[in-house]
């Protein structure tokens, strides 16, 4: 393994992470204060949700700190995500079905609102749901080599 990975990184790959992390977010709110496409500021949005998970990595922006530990909690911040997205898409669905009138088929709108394909057979659904399965085993995998 890289003498990096498991020793630890030195004073300036450190302070370069600790930048890299911080003109991530600068970047961001650039992106979405900028007045000249909306194009622009939706990438500015996203990145502010970017720029918000890797926040997490600031305080492993140390020397002496393996860059295999902050792999580690850079994909438990992922996998976090992961499972708070699908927990979010179950909560809107369990609320359109508590909450919301059901369409009426005598409509359009009604009879495409019934045939719509339910949230469960989705692709981003389960590539979402493959995304944090596959974190959680290599986060496993990982602390297991590890001790």
């Amino acid at each position: 393994m890289s003498d990096d990975l498991v020793k630890g990184m030195g004073a300036k790959k450190a302070l370069r992470l600790e930048y890299f992390i911080i003109g991530l977010g600068v970047l961001a709110l650039v992106l979405i204060f900028q007045p000249f496409s909306v194009k622009i500021f939706a990438v500015g949005g996203i990145l502010v949700v970017i720029a918000g998970l890797v926040n997490n990595l600031l305080p492993l922006a140390r020397p002496d700190v393996p860059l295999r530990s902050v792999g580690i909690v850079a994909m438990v911040v992922a996998m976090i995500f992961c499972i708070v997205i699908l927990l979010a898409i179950v909560a809107a669905w369990a609320y359109g079905k508590v909450f919301l009138v059901a369409p009426d088929p005598a409509t359009a709108a009604g009879r495409a609102m019934a045939a719509a394909t339910p949230f469960y057979l989705h692709p981003f659904t389960w590539t979402v749901a493959a995304i944090a399965a596959v974190l959680a085993i290599i986060i496993t995998l990982m602390n297991r080599r590890k001790g």
